[in-house]
């Protein structure tokens, strides 16, 4: 229980602080009505839809540990004043994601997290890290609605958008079902993101028990 609470609440923070880069980036960029919608601030409230914001990030978690960005901040993209602003607002969640990612993986880098399979807080901490990137690398990917997309869209002729967006929803049911279901694409995945931690000195064992202890329930 202690591994669920502790990856829970640390996940929904770093949906939130994703959620503001890029609203504050939007505001920076021109976008005044965040502001007016509440967005410039750390309060998941603001950026919560029950169902894309809890129910579908968690049930990834649940089903294969797989982190998927749950917030929801709806810029006006047609106030901001170019289209690098545009590609800069798209980007800013990512790397936020990539900042966070960088202070946990040098915790346990530097032993300030003791590199112990015994300690909860190691192995939560673990899969947490495993989620966080697992999450970075989806959501780089040029797949719509994902922010690797939103960051290309801009520069793609207004026609290929209004065709490509429709497809969004198709899109990522098909993205889901190639990382369960094609091996090549799993362990491709799997492999890069298991790369990252170990370059932080994080066990796959370690991800792995914090993955069994999330899973409270089944103990």
């Amino acid at each position: 229980m202690d591994c669920f609470l502790i990856v829970t609440l640390l996940w929904m923070l770093s949906l939130c602080l994703h959620e503001f880069s890029h609203a504050w980036v939007a505001y920076r960029g021109g976008d005044y009505t965040v502001a007016e919608k509440g967005y410039l601030t750390l309060n998941p409230i603001r950026y919560l839809h029950p169902f894309h914001s809890l129910v579908i990030p968690l049930l990834f978690l649940l089903l294969g540990g797989i982190g998927l960005p749950g917030g929801a901040v709806y810029i006006n993209r047609s106030l901001l004043r170019s289209r690098g602003w545009d590609t800069a607002v798209s980007l800013a969640g990512p790397a936020m994601d990539l900042g966070l990612i960088l202070l946990l993986g040098l915790a346990f880098k530097t032993e300030l997290i003791p590199p112990d399979r015994t300690q909860h807080l190691t192995i939560a901490l673990a899969f947490l890290l495993q989620i966080m990137v697992g999450a970075l690398f989806l959501n780089l990917l040029p797949v719509p609605p994902l922010d690797g997309f939103q960051a290309l869209a801009p520069w793609l002729p207004r026609v290929w958008q209004e065709r490509i967006y429709p497809f969004s929803g198709g899109a990522m049911f098909a993205l889901v079902l190639a990382l369960w279901f094609i091996p090549p694409v799993s362990h491709a995945f799997w492999d890069s993101v298991r790369f990252v931690c170990a370059f932080f000195d994080v066990e796959p064992a370690w991800s792995h028990l914090g993955y069994r202890r999330f899973r409270f329930w089944e103990q």
